[in-house]
């Protein structure tokens, strides 16, 4: 049993643990202390909702739509390429525009909406957990156990990102520091967006 859970928690990290627009966009929101515990919430707990369905069976349903995919990439990779650009005209506006502290918050619901948008508008997502952790669970005697391990790494990963970043406040606490961050965010959110258009 606990074979499983760690099997679990070892393949949800190899997947989890890279950089991309959800991790980018938490990250982003750690540094900034702006709604960070929800924000962690909403992408743990999404992904333990994503990884039980695929655990349930509806990876191979969603595997036998391609159509339901192909369309789900589009419309993720509108939504990345928006935000990229987004992310580009912060890092090109002037330096003390870009200070978190003379800026307002987002409220939370606009954050939530845009963490639930990262998550579920990236076909990544249902690849990795719904149809891939899904699939190699039901190689395990307890399959369960299995999803819990995997959840248990994306809830250890979302919360050391989002409220780990803080530490890295004092190396951020002049603009010109940020200005790179968001250079570098809407590169990354521009090349997710570009992988899943060349996907087909």
């Amino acid at each position: 049993m606990l074979t499983s859970a760690i099997a679990g928690f070892v393949a949800a990290a190899v997947l989890i643990v890279a950089i991309g627009a959800q991790n980018a966009f938490v990250l982003r929101q750690g540094l900034r202390r702006e709604h960070v515990v929800p924000v962690v919430l909403t992408c743990a707990l999404s992904d333990l909702a994503l990884i039980s369905a695929g655990i349930a069976g509806l990876g191979a349903i969603i595997a036998a739509q391609p159509g339901l995919v192909t369309a789900i990439r589009w419309i993720g990779a509108a939504f990345l390429f928006g935000y990229a650009v987004l992310a580009a005209r912060r890092a090109l506006r002037p330096t003390g525009s870009l200070d978190p502290a003379g800026k307002a918050p987002a409220t939370l619901r606009a954050t939530l909406l845009t963490t639930l948008a990262l998550t579920y508008l990236n076909p990544h997502v249902y690849l990795d957990t719904v149809l891939l952790l899904g699939s190699v669970a039901q190689q395990h005697a307890h399959r369960w156990l299995f999803g819990l391990g995997a959840a248990a790494a994306s809830f250890t990963w979302f919360a050391g990102l989002g409220l780990g970043a803080r530490r890295l406040g004092p190396l951020l606490a002049r603009p010109g520091a940020w200005r790179i961050l968001d250079g570098l965010i809407a590169v990354v959110m521009a090349v997710v967006a570009a992988t899943l258009l060349l996907g087909d």
